[in-house]
């Protein structure tokens, strides 16, 4: 651990490979979206119930966590839940390089509620960078529009993912603020596995059947783009600025595009390429606003 400390790049590193797998296992599950989506959440609350129970200290504030906390978490886990619905959907109906590209906008779509809900303000770098962000977003939807299909159907249910994703981290920023991150995450996710698991029932779908495979994806987004992800960029947070770790997950649309390149021979178009050229710029334009603010 001493060395990863001495060298939390390499931390970095696995931490942008781990998110920017979950889009390529997605595509290799059988299962329905919202069942994909509560495999994976299932084994990350599986995961982490010995852990969090087995500290005395992330016990003891479960305990006294007041219910108008726990409300706000449930709310955060029904979000997160849409989330992952729409943006497994996605990865369903249209490209691994369009859908993670939209899906990264989720930080405009934070600064937009911030300003609309918190009363936050924001100034003409930071609406200049949203407009990049918008106009990177309509170019790919436009290279999908003209490649037909459901493309574009996908790529809007991208963007309801990067707007449900918002509204979690919102809620998140708030409620953390006297909660730790062990606890909040824990109570956000096994709402989220309820909620994913009463939409699957409500809509008939069966929670069995699709084979082993479907469960290991589940498991493999758990550990590897939950755990060995966004878990990750949390910890290098103690030895890296908040800009860079930002910055690092912008990677992930380039990288997810690169796989899927190699496993599913899907090719990006030239404007398509642009357009999340453009979009991760806008994104990370916005990200170097918000560090200089």
């Amino acid at each position: 651990m001493k060395v990863l400390e001495k060298h939390p790049m390499i931390m970095i590193i696995i931490g942008v490979i781990g998110i920017s797998v979950s889009a390529i296992f997605v595509k290799y599950s059988d299962a329905p979206s919202v069942v994909t989506a509560a495999y994976r959440l299932l084994w990350t609350v599986g995961i982490m119930t010995p852990v969090v129970f087995g500290n005395k200290e992330v016990r003891k504030e479960l305990k006294q966590t007041n219910k108008k906390t726990i409300a706000l978490c449930g709310v955060s886990g029904i979000f997160l839940a849409l989330h992952f619905t729409a943006w497994f959907e996605s990865l369903n109906q249209t490209s691994v390089a369009s859908s993670t590209a939209i899906v990264c906008t989720e930080v405009i779509w934070v600064a937009l509620g911030f300003i609309l809900f918190l009363k936050g303000k924001m100034g003409r770098s930071a609406i200049l960078s949203i407009a990049v962000t918008v106009l990177g977003s309509l170019f790919i939807a436009f290279s999908d529009y003209s490649a037909g299909g459901d493309h574009l159907y996908g790529d809007g249910l991208a963007l309801a993912a990067a707007v449900f994703s918002a509204v979690y981290t919102l809620i998140g920023r708030e409620v953390r603020k006297g909660m730790s991150t062990t606890s909040y995450t824990y109570i956000v996710y096994v709402f989220c596995a309820l909620m994913l698991c009463i939409s699957a029932a409500a809509a008939g779908i069966p929670f069995t059947g699709y084979g082993s495979r479907s469960v290991i994806v589940g498991l493999l987004l758990a550990v590897f783009s939950t755990l060995l992800g966004h878990s990750i960029f949390s910890w290098c947070l103690k030895f890296l600025s908040p800009s860079f770790v930002s910055a690092s997950k912008l990677c992930e649309p380039a990288v997810a595009a690169l796989f899927a390149v190699f496993l599913f021979g899907e090719i990006p178009a030239l404007l398509q390429v642009a357009g999340g050229v453009v979009t991760i710029a806008g994104v990370f334009l916005y990200s170097r606003v918000e560090k200089n603010q």
